[in-house]
């Protein structure tokens, strides 16, 4: 019987968790090449739709990780993120996607050893879940 490999795309801050995923590379940092990486200027950038458009083609999981608040290097997107994250999540739930499979990280751009860390403990959860089964495929 073939394991599960899930897929996963992550959005991530240019200015943060995108260095740091550089980082985590350039470390020889170990992490799971479940995950394809999406650089957006911000977090705050990461429209609704395209969560949606992720889940809608495929992907088991989406993660959205950028700098920490306060740290953003256009003021306020993270929290922008924040509140759309928590928004998804109730939109997500009436769908029957489990709010692990969406998950909002801040990884600062000098964590590589965090963000090879967060890949694979996100990347074992959903594993261990399955593959994403939904009704939001029915619904569009």
């Amino acid at each position: 019987m073939e394991t599960f490999e899930p897929t996963i795309i992550a959005f991530v801050c240019n200015w943060c968790t995108y260095t740091a995923a550089d980082l985590a590379g350039t470390s020889r940092q170990k992490y799971p090449k479940n995950v394809r990486l999406i650089k957006v200027m911000c977090t705050g950038m990461v429209d609704p739709k395209y969560v949606l458009k992720a889940f809608l083609q495929g992907a088991d999981a989406v993660l959205i990780s950028g700098c920490h608040p306060g740290d953003c290097h256009y003021i306020n997107g993270n929290y922008k993120a924040r509140r759309r994250t928590k928004l998804l999540h109730e939109i997500l739930s009436r769908f029957g996607i489990d709010k692990k499979r969406l998950r909002l990280t801040w990884i600062g751009a000098s964590d590589g050893i965090e963000f090879a860390a967060t890949i694979r403990k996100m990347v074992e959860e959903i594993r261990e879940a399955g593959p994403l089964q939904s009704d939001l495929k029915m619904v569009i």
